[in-house]
Parts: structure tokens; C-alpha cells; sequence
């Protein structure tokens, strides 16, 4: 039986391909503007360029507050989702549907349980924010990278979120590939999670933004930020880490900044 469906999913992708496209003028202006993308090999855009036509056949993304969602809109969103995913599958964004964008950063008000089933109430300013089985909602302004610092990346961000939340929710632990030690994630993870957190609550400056304190879901998706963001940032300060992220997302940044400088 899994057999028989991973054959009518390769024949229902490569019939989406077949009849789906992103137009050369968008796509070349959408890696230009993308800079972490530049020192993607020329099979790997390729590979990416699909998995953008995949992802948004299968998502619908939708402008509030009068925003017009473009074309080019689109690619830009799923060109940073599908980064996270370019070694994994497109499947790892399945059990979910939309993506609601706001014209700038926007106000979450809502009750919530936390791990001891305390409800809390939540009033917050917000550029993103990822729903376990729900929407991804963004801020425009940012997933667009306006005004955003050199490591910032809103989209990035949430997707890291989805990829977390397979697995128990997001806490910071995804679903592992059988070559990695799950032992080996916690205690790394850990370790650094414990150490940051210290440093930030004695208002040491740190490298990585403090909000990866908040949580160990929060420190993932920072973290997923940096790797693909600024690299080197990452695998200098915390060389333990950047290993883990190499190996979950079976992607190395840091060797593809030689490529880009060409």
C-alpha cells in the first residue's frame, strides 16, 4: 500500500510540473533578492524551483487588510519556506493549508494553555506565528526582508515552527532522520539552550537574538534563522549546534558562501 501511494504522489507531482510554472523573470528576481540562496548549485535552484510550483499548488496564501497577494509575492514566501525542506520533501508541510499575510507586523490576542494546563492570555505584537494544524500568518514588510536585520528571516522562522510542531508540538525537538541521535540532539540542544539563557538573563550581549530564550521551540527557529541566514555566526559560536542543524536539514550554508562570493 505505501508502495501504490508513493507512486500516484510522484505521478500527482510530476503532473504539476508538467502543467505549473513560476515565469525565468520572477524566479531570477526572487534569488537576487534572496541573498542566501546565492550559492546554491545550479541542480539544487532547480530542485528548489520545483518544490516553490509543489508547495504552492498544495497552499493558499491570502492578503488581509487589502493586501494583494502578487505572483511574485508568492514565489518570494515559498522560495524561504522550501530552503528548510530542499533535502527533505514537500510532504513535511502536509496536514495544513493556509498562509495569511498582513500588510506589516500585526496583533495576536488570544487565550492558551501552557504545559501545566495554566491558561494564559496572549497581547502581543507579532511579525509571524505558526498554528499546530493551522494557518502560518506573516507580516509582509518583513517576510519581504524590509528593514529586517542581516539574520532575521520572519518565514524561515515560522517553517522551522511547522517543522518542529510534527513532532509533539513545537518544543524544540522535530523529527529526527534515522542517522541522528536523538541523545545527541537533547543534550547538545540542551547544553546550549541553558547556557544562552543565562547569558541572556545576565544582559550579556550575545550573538544570536535573546529571543531564542524563550523557549526551547523558540531557540530552534532562531537558530534555523541563523543557520540559513548567517551561517558562520552559528557554526563559530556554537559549533555543536550548527553540526545538529547540518544534519537535520542535510544542508551546509556555511559551504556555500565561497560559491556566493563568485
Amino acid at each position: 500500500m505505501t508502495f501504490l501511494f508513493g507512486r500516484i504522489e510522484n505521478w500527482r507531482r510530476k503532473r504539476i510540473l508538467k502543467r505549473e510554472t513560476i515565469t525565468d523573470a520572477i524566479w531570477l528576481r526572487v534569488l537576487k533578492q534572496l541573498t542566501f540562496l546565492r550559492g546554491l548549485t545550479s541542480e539544487e535552484t532547480a530542485r528548489l524551483r520545483e518544490l516553490v510550483i509543489l508547495f504552492l499548488h498544495d497552499k493558499t496564501i491570502s492578503g488581509t487588510h487589502d493586501l494583494e497577494i502578487t505572483e511574485e509575492m508568492c514565489v518570494t514566501i515559498a522560495a524561504q519556506a522550501c530552503i528548510l525542506i530542499l533535502e527533505l520533501d514537500v510532504a513535511h508541510y502536509d496536514s495544513w493549508e493556509e498562509i495569511i499575510v498582513y500588510p506589516g507586523k500585526f496583533i495576536l490576542d488570544y487565550d492558551y494553555a501552557d504545559e501545566f494546563g495554566v491558561v494564559h492570555h496572549a497581547h502581543k505584537i507579532a511579525s509571524g506565528e505558526a498554528w499546530l494544524l493551522g494557518p502560518v500568518i506573516l507580516s509582509w514588510q518583513d517576510a519581504a526582508g524590509v528593514d529586517s536585520r542581516p539574520s532575521d528571516n520572519v518565514v524561515i522562522h515560522e517553517f522551522a515552527h511547522k517543522l518542529d510542531m510534527r513532532h509533539q508540538g513545537a518544543n524544540g525537538y522535530p523529527i529526527l532522520h534515522a542517522n541522528m541521535s536523538t541523545q545527541a540532539w537533547h543534550d547538545i540542544f540542551s547544553k546550549a539552550y541553558a547556557s544562552f539563557c543565562a547569558r541572556v538573563n545576565r544582559g550579556q550581549k550575545t550573538t544570536i537574538d535573546p529571543y531564542a530564550s524563550k523557549s526551547p521551540a523558540e531557540f530552534f527557529a532562531v537558530f534555523s534563522e541563523v543557520f540559513f541566514e548567517t551561517p558562520l555566526v552559528v557554526k563559530h559560536d556554537f559549533p555543536a549546534i550548527y553540526e545538529q542543524l547540518v544534519l537535520f536539514y542535510r544542508q551546509d550554508p556555511a559551504g556555500r558562501l565561497g560559491r556566493a562570493s563568485v
